[in-house]
């Protein structure tokens, strides 16, 4: 059973499970993968599949085939491929907006200053697989990529043990505009993408979540490649007052509990009617769920009730806590939102749950977890996209400033520095 506390006995940083620790024995398999992968390419990657996946594949049917695409559309639902295009379009139309626009800076004589920005040239999407299918994650990874206009989007996704990748999770890549698509998971696809194999091309940065073992192999190849973040347990914070209904609450806070046993599903409320509330219909939901093993760990380890003495204190803690996932479920959500500083995403009132985020309202739902809110932001167009400056300055206006500069240099001890200045108005 979920947990009742006082907010006023409990520390903000106690109240979401954050630890993002590896494992000693993570850490040595992911070094060994990544050895692998470097060392043998495709040959490792099938080995791993078969390993991992139970899946036989060859390094000639890695590589996912126009025809298996042609028939995941074909055998699809029209009805949820109607859904998938809908939701793609809101999710394009949402980040289309984010696109910035070179500027130029031309007010002094003989001088022009500018910022511009260029996309990526390849991108990698890594796409769990395993016991469930994510087309949600596939629209939510590729399309700011597309959007930026990320020339090559390489996406990776386990088989299964028929050597065949999810149908939905092909009509999802197809549908957002991936390039090439890839037969690998865990740890060595991770690697292949930043490595590059005879048939995996390096890419420029690797976005998508996974378990402990792609956290970990993204963080080990930072630096070769770029990364959105580092993924850790699902988090959600509903903060409701006295008004909201029971049932809706819990089945918010149950739509991240049944992820995975170490997300953390919250409630902060100024209502211990509510919370008592919440409590009980917890206990009616969970046995309900086809998931309902895993949302019970979660709840009963991870999850808390969280009672104060006011919503302007259980703003505070918001910020406080950072969430991934942030519920106001008030009657005015908007007088609050100003006053919600640090947050993945937020929901507003009490008929947006977050899965309506998750899936079709346009927003990311690649988000920041473990209080890294504080300083990052949803995955977007900016992630796939790179800022350059620019200068120009004529001559007579480099003269001009030339003694400047050169002192500047000097008193840094750099005496080249001011040279290179000098030197092109010396007689």
């Amino acid at each position: 059973m979920i947990r009742i506390l006082d907010f006023d006995k409990v520390k903000p940083e106690e109240i979401l499970n954050r630890d993002l620790r590896a494992e000693k024995n993570v850490e040595d398999v992911v070094d060994a993968i990544i050895a692998e992968v470097r060392a043998r390419g495709d040959a490792a990657l099938c080995e791993y599949a078969a390993k991992f996946d139970g899946a036989a594949l060859t390094e000639e049917t890695l590589q996912v085939t126009q025809e298996e695409i042609d028939e995941a559309f074909a055998g699809m639902d029209a009805y949820f491929l109607e859904t998938l295009r809908a939701a793609a379009e809101n999710i394009r139309a949402f980040h289309a907006e984010q696109v910035h626009k070179n500027f130029v800076m031309n007010e002094k004589d003989g001088v022009i200053l500018g910022q511009k920005y260029t996309p990526i040239e390849k991108a990698g999407v890594y796409v769990p697989g395993g016991t469930a299918a994510y087309p949600s994650t596939v629209l939510m990874d590729v399309i700011p990529a597309k959007v930026a206009g990320v020339r090559d989007i390489v996406m990776t996704t386990p088989a299964g043990r028929d050597g065949r990748v999810n149908p939905v999770i092909l009509a999802a890549a197809a549908t957002a505009g991936v390039t090439k698509i890839f037969k690998t998971g865990g740890a060595q696809a991770v690697a292949a993408l930043a490595y590059g194999t005879a048939r995996i091309p390096a890419v420029d940065k690797i976005v998508g979540p996974g378990n402990i073992y792609v956290a970990t192999a993204k963080r080990k190849v930072y630096g070769k490649v770029g990364i959105d973040m580092i993924a850790g347990p699902s988090e959600i914070l509903v903060l409701a007052d006295g008004s909201c209904e029971p049932a809706w609450v819990a089945a918010d806070l149950l739509s991240q509990a049944e992820h995975d046993k170490l997300a953390s599903p919250v409630l902060v409320t100024d209502s211990a009617a509510l919370a008592k509330a919440v409590q009980a219909e917890l206990e009616v939901q969970i046995p309900l769920l086809p998931r309902a093993a895993i949302a019970r760990e979660s709840v009963d380890v991870n999850g808390k009730i969280i009672v104060c003495d006011d919503l302007r204190k259980a703003v505070e803690a918001c910020n406080e806590i950072a969430p991934e996932h942030l519920e106001v479920c008030v009657d005015d959500p908007f007088a609050v939102l100003n006053d919600i500083k640090n947050a993945g995403s937020i929901f507003l009132g009490k008929n947006v749950p977050e899965a309506l985020g998750d899936y079709f309202a346009g927003p990311n739902h690649t988000l920041p977890t473990s209080g890294t809110a504080r300083f990052s932001s949803p995955l977007s167009v900016d992630d796939f996209v790179k800022k350059s400056s620019f200068i120009y300055y004529t001559r007579d206006a480099l003269e001009a400033v030339a003694p400047r500069i050169a002192d500047f240099a000097e008193r840094e001890g750099l005496h080249a520095h001011a040279k290179s200045i000098t030197i092109r108005y010396e007689k």
